[in-house]
């Protein structure tokens, strides 16, 4: 009977059996670990060699460049005048549309005469009257006929005399506005037949012969600016154009701690539009500096734009960027060792302080050489 039983929960005692033999393998292997994971090749910061992490790396020497100042801003005519009446009258003759470029001491706009030409004639008449007495007079005197101050009352009458024939003179002479100085009409408040009066607004007068490009720069770069340095300007067109600095405030801004600075670019044959955005670039002094792709360029815990370069430790060093120069070339970075060993692949996954595996380039491009040429 008993051996019955046993024949029907045979199936039953093998589970149990193969299930005790696999526990008691599990077991063994945390109770007696094997002594290979001990063997393990450990570098000099105490970690495996195939724990460190491989980056590309180049070693690159300085240039000499000089750092450039690039701030924007925007561009304005060298001068711009309200042109005004100095007397009254209505506009007679229409002399500059608006837009156009006017020479120097070109007429713009006429008044009406009026009577003004008969009052310089009755001024003119009076004058030589006024000098007849003055000269009667000053014959008698020496014959004692006449005091001396009934002499130098005919003088006055000759000043008071000339004085208004000067305003005379003058008067006919302000009918006709010009052009204070070689340029353009911005704009004419005034058509034909409309009247004016000593002091109203006439005409808006630029001078587009000159341009001037005026930016901010901070107070750090202020003091690589001053008047008569070459510099240059890239406007929103595309073009270069060159020039020297006319102009640095002696005074920052209250509200942004910055220098206002001007350009002034020569524009005789008007070709350059005045108004719009421009990119100032002031030279500054000559540093030394690498010449790197922006794509090189990373941001540390803080936040700052670095590069990481392998120091002389072999550790992973980020040092801040200090941009020099940039172009379409790339940028100069400066503030890095003469001859630097910069991180051109990994440098996002590896940090500061750390030791790496650096692959120098070369050796990169002489494998894959080496792996076409075998095929």
């Amino acid at each position: 009977m008993a051996l019955g039983n046993l024949q029907k929960h045979r199936s039953w005692f093998i589970s149990i059996g193969i299930a005790a033999l696999i526990s008691l393998w599990l077991l063994s292997g945390l109770l007696f670990p094997s002594n290979s994971e001990e063997a393990v090749d450990l570098t000099e910061t105490g970690k495996p060699e195939d724990a460190l992490s491989s980056v590309r790396v180049r070693t690159q020497a300085a240039e000499q460049v000089q750092r450039t100042i690039v701030v924007n801003g925007k561009t304005a005519p060298a001068r711009i005048v309200e042109l005004a009446a100095e007397t009254d009258g209505r506009i007679e003759f229409i002399g500059a549309e608006r837009g156009s470029n006017v020479a120097a001491g070109e007429l713009i706009v006429r008044l009406g005469k009026r009577d003004r030409e008969a009052r310089l004639a009755q001024a003119r008449a009076t004058v030589k009257q006024r000098e007849v007495e003055y000269e009667a007079r000053a014959k008698l005197k020496d014959s004692s006929y006449v005091s001396e101050s009934q002499l130098q009352e005919a003088l006055a009458g000759l000043e008071a005399a000339r004085a208004e024939l000067t305003r005379a003179e003058l008067d006919l002479g302000y009918m006709k506005i010009r052009a204070p100085f070689a340029g353009a009409l911005q704009a004419r408040q005034v058509e034909v037949g409309d009247f004016v009066k000593s002091g109203d607004k006439v005409a808006t007068f630029v001078d587009n012969r000159k341009i001037i490009v005026s930016a901010n720069v901070s107070e750090f770069d202020a003091g690589y600016v001053s008047i008569g340095d070459e510099a240059e300007a890239r406007l929103a067109t595309g073009e270069t154009v060159h020039g020297k600095i006319r102009y640095v405030a002696p005074v920052a801004d209250e509200a942004t701690r910055t220098f206002e600075v001007e350009l002034e670019v020569d524009n005789s044959d008007g070709a350059l539009r005045a108004g719009g955005t421009a990119e100032l670039r002031l030279f500054a002094e000559t540093v030394f500096a690498h010449r790197l792709s922006p794509a090189l360029l990373t941001l540390d815990d803080a936040g700052d734009v670095g590069i990481k370069i392998i120091n002389d430790e072999g550790k992973v060093e980020f040092v801040p960027a200090d941009i020099a120069l940039s172009s379409n070339d790339g940028v100069w970075i400066a503030g890095l060792p003469k001859t630097a060993t910069i991180i051109t692949v990994g440098q996002g996954f590896v940090p500061d302080g750390a030791m790496v595996n650096a692959i120098p380039e070369d050796d990169i491009d002489t494998a894959l050489a080496i792996k076409s040429v075998s095929k």
